[in-house]
């Protein structure tokens, strides 16, 4: 199936008299918005062709699933006020905007070479990003909407997987709550996971659903991070980077892994 199908095939799907659909050849993207709010959610197609390829309709129902629900509750007026324990933080790439269609600036922060930090308030099936036009109606200051995320997001339960591949550690967070990638700035437990690696260690957040922590023994580490990394990255509904991160002194350092070679950004 090609991107061009696959257009068509969520459009029948997610057909609405309300609701428009615009095809972006060039950027291989589907971006449906509702003709009332003019606001709407962007979908890469190369994602979830990858995987329409392993899960077959299944892949259609998540990302149709997602729009619904993102779409819906853009109707719904949303407020900080009494909602402190469902703000969390997320991490995008920095090609991500960083103002809504409307042209206001949401809130961010800077995290690493490749990544940035957005607020969401989470509203049960889906999440809305905060911006400052929200945090000024209700007065709220906006390191506080940080401090409360970060607190939030180290309050979450993390389970991690393990895989070992040619004498490296392969350590995967993958709870699809939408913020298992937001978990790379839960430093307790990147300090704890820290004290269990031998080796090098090393972490990729290729798309939002998952978290990766390498134990690097050898080269060929190196080469199945990169290529575990970029399948990812391939696969998710919601693309963050195809870069890993060295962890050295709580700091995070991107790099480029290529054959048998790596190095810094």
């Amino acid at each position: 199936m090609d991107s061009k199908q696959m257009c068509e095939e969520i459009k029948k799907r997610l057909a609405r008299d309300d609701w428009t659909f615009q095809f972006d050849r060039k950027k291989d993207t589907l971006r449906i918005e509702d003709k009332e709010t003019k606001k709407g959610v962007t979908i890469s197609l190369p994602g979830v062709i990858a995987k329409w390829h392993e899960q077959k309709d299944e892949a259609v129902d998540e990302i149709v699933y997602y729009v619904e629900q993102a779409l819906n509750t853009m109707h719904e007026k949303h407020t900080l006020s009494g909602k402190e324990k469902d703000i969390y933080p997320v991490i995008r790439s920095t090609s991500f905007p960083t103002e809504t269609k409307e042209g206001i600036p949401l809130l961010y922060d800077e995290h690493t070479a490749e990544t940035r930090i957005y607020y969401a308030l989470d509203l049960g099936n889906t999440y809305r990003l905060i911006d400052k036009k929200m945090i000024e109606q209700e007065q709220w200051n906006e390191e506080r909407i940080k401090e409360i995320a970060r607190f939030n997001v180290r309050s979450l339960d993390v389970h991690v997987k393990e895989d070992k591949v040619a004498g490296n550690t392969f350590y995967f967070v993958n709870t699809n709550d939408g913020y298992d990638a937001s978990r790379i700035l839960n430093e307790p437990f990147l300090a704890k996971m820290k004290k269990k690696i031998t080796g090098t260690m090393a972490l990729a957040v290729p798309h939002q659903d998952v978290l990766i922590i390498a134990d690097l023994q050898n080269e060929v580490g190196y080469d199945v991070l990169a290529q575990m990394t970029m399948s990812f990255f391939a696969s998710g509904r919601v693309p963050i980077t195809a870069l890993s991160f060295l962890y050295e002194d709580g700091e995070l350092e991107p790099i480029f892994i290529l054959g048998k070679n790596y190095r810094k950004k």
